[in-house]
């Protein structure tokens, strides 16, 4: 547990002993003298009022009789009543000391087995955290594949992971020893085509092209199939058969959906190079570009190299990873605006202006190749609409893992 934790249970310790504490503290005090003889005047006072009962005449010597021993019977419980109660104050002093084992004991015991001494720990601590337990999971099943290399189920799940962690080149491995035993599955051609793409700068020519044509003719209604498909396509420059394959991905998706208007602006594109639309005039902010505003923390100061490279691009939210634009420099060049726009585009169906909203990040490169590796450093936006943003900012701080 942190020292924030501690802190902070020590706090909420402390003010629960301010509830518990001066209750059982607290002596016996002219409170309770004062009610002693507050009750004693009143039998006094009674005494008289009986007597003179009794000589007018108003009640007889045997009733007066009854009614003294009555009122000695009463002030006798009173005062008792009231001695047992010192005495149970007095005696519950000893719950001070049980309280100031059992509450902090009890807090901490509890907090440990229920409670997340983690949340305490600031944002940036905590991911770092996450991508530590992810880091050690991965490792974990890649030395279990290495003397169990028949699990075909687990070279997918490894290589799901070193694609979530862009680790492309180990991602298409690990899917290859999964080819190796699943054979011909259009789930599995499509995640190795994928991986192998993104090892090779986003490109599907080749044999990732090969793949995603295989799976196509095992899934035709697959939608990542289709959607690879169209992609592989319009990189060949067969704009008609991308065109098909994006119709008819379009038609299974709810109209309206953030990837039914992407793969739209997708179809738009292609139907603008095949001259069967009309250009549409893009938004004045897409046709400008957006801009962004890039910058190191000071923390890397002395930590890289003025001559390490670095990439800053921008990717669909959903669909596949490739950079829609992409700009190279320098860490020498930062602080540095840069501009991103359709000009920069990978391939011509996937450009900025095709997406409502956006990922941008910038990244320093050790390795200086354009696949993300750990020890890398980036600063992400996680989600920008370019046709409605003059600019970003982005602060490359956070260590790849």
């Amino acid at each position: 547990m942190t020292t924030e934790f501690w802190l902070t249970a020590s706090v909420l310790i402390a003010i629960a002993f301010a509830f518990v504490l001066p209750p059982l503290w607290r002596r016996p005090g002219s409170i309770d003298i004062e009610t002693e003889r507050f009750n004693v005047d009143i039998a006094k006072q009674r005494l008289l009022d009986l007597k003179e009962q009794r000589s007018a005449g108003t009640i007889t010597a045997d009733e007066y009789e009854d009614l003294y021993q009555e009122l000695q019977s009463v002030l006798a419980d009173d005062l008792q009543t009231e001695s047992v109660s010192r005495q149970s104050e007095s005696s519950g002093r000893w719950l001070i000391v049980l309280a100031l084992i059992v509450i902090p004991l009890v807090s901490v015991t509890l907090y440990r087995t229920l409670g997340n001494a983690d949340a305490l720990l600031p944002e940036a601590d905590r991911t770092a955290q996450q991508m530590d337990e992810i880091n050690a999971m991965v490792l974990g099943l890649a030395q279990r594949l290495q003397s169990q290399p028949d699990d075909a189920e687990g070279w997918l799940m490894l290589g799901r992971s070193y694609k979530y962690m862009n680790r492309y080149a180990e991602s298409a491995q690990a899917f290859s020893e999964a080819y190796r035993l699943l054979g011909d599955r259009a789930d599995v051609l499509l995640q190795y085509a994928d991986a192998l793409a993104m090892a090779n700068d986003g490109r599907l020519a080749g044999k990732p092209a090969e793949f995603v044509a295989k799976a196509l003719k095992l899934a035709p209604d697959d939608s990542t199939a289709l959607w690879l498909s169209g992609m592989a396509k319009a990189e060949a420059g067969k704009y008609d058969e991308a065109l098909r394959h994006w119709q008819k991905l379009a038609a299974q998706m709810p109209k309206g959906s953030e990837p039914y208007r992407e793969v739209q602006g997708l179809i738009a594109q292609v139907m603008e190079r095949l001259g069967t639309a009309p250009v549409e005039q893009q938004p004045a902010a897409i046709a400008k570009g957006l801009k962004v505003n890039v910058a190191i923390s000071d923390e890397l100061q002395g930590v890289v190299s003025a001559t390490d490279t670095v990439f800053v691009y921008a990717q669909a939210l959903q669909g596949p990873p490739m950079p829609l634009a992409i700009v190279k420099m320098q860490v020498a060049d930062l602080p540095v605006t840069v501009v991103l726009s359709d000009e920069q585009a990978m391939m011509p169906a996937m450009k900025l202006s095709n997406f409502d909203r956006v990922k941008i990040s910038a990244r320093i490169s050790m390795s200086g190749q354009a696949e993300s590796r750990p020890g890398d450093w980036i600063g992400i936006v996680e989600s920008v609409a370019p046709a409605e943003t003059e600019g970003v900012t982005i602060t490359i701080d956070q260590k790849v893992q």
